[in-house]
This record gives structure tokens, C-alpha cells and sequence, in this order.
């Protein structure tokens, strides 16, 4: 079990625990899409007792695919309505936007 399990003891709030199946690029960094990605997820409320890492596997099922989805729906229930970003640039020094941000270099190679 990952060292990162002992957040259960270390936090007196609800915790949702994620945990892949891989390593770091299997688990962690490969985008959806790729075949043989599970992961495992569970929320242990802050008035439940703890649970030992070998009771976690066994109580929270593995799920096939790629774990980003989930985070995104976790992240999601806990956001608010999405805004817009502002411009960047400077215009009252001559340095008018050049586009909207985050801006076209993010998608470049």
C-alpha cells in the first residue's frame, strides 16, 4: 500500500482515497484511453472509524479505466459555476491582449 495511506491518521476531516493500480506512469500520468488502467476509490467520513489499508482494497472496488474522470467529477461536485478568465496584456502601456488565457502556447509541442 502506498506511504500516502497514512492520511487517514494525519487529518480530522473526510478524506477520499484514491489509489491506481501501476506505477507512476501506468497509474498516475497515462491519460484515459489506455487499456488495462484500474484504479480503487473509497470516502471515509470523518465520524467512521479507520480503516487498515488491507480492508480498503478488499472493500473498495477496482474499477477499470483511467482514474482522471472520477477526479474530475470529485472536483466538479466541489467547484463552483466556471468563469470566465481575464485577458492578460496591458493595454494603458501599449500592450494589448493577445488572446484569450490561458493562451496558444499550451498547445504547442
Amino acid at each position: 500500500m502506498a506511504p500516502t495511506y497514512k492520511i487517514f491518521l494525519q487529518v480530522e476531516s473526510d478524506v477520499t482515497y484514491l489509489l491506481t493500480a501501476g506505477g507512476h506512469n501506468t497509474g498516475i500520468v497515462s491519460e484515459p484511453g489506455h487499456h488495462g488502467r484500474a484504479f480503487r476509490v473509497a470516502t471515509r467520513r470523518l465520524a467512521d472509524h479507520y480503516i487498515d489499508p488491507d480492508s480498503y482494497c478488499a472493500n473498495a472496488p477496482a474499477k477499470q479505466g483511467s482514474w482522471w474522470p472520477e477526479w474530475v467529477g470529485w472536483l466538479t461536485d466541489r467547484s463552483g459555476p466556471p468563469r470566465r478568465t481575464p485577458a492578460m496584456g496591458a493595454p494603458q502601456s501599449g500592450y494589448p491582449p493577445l488572446g484569450d488565457t490561458p493562451g496558444l502556447y499550451v498547445l504547442e509541442d
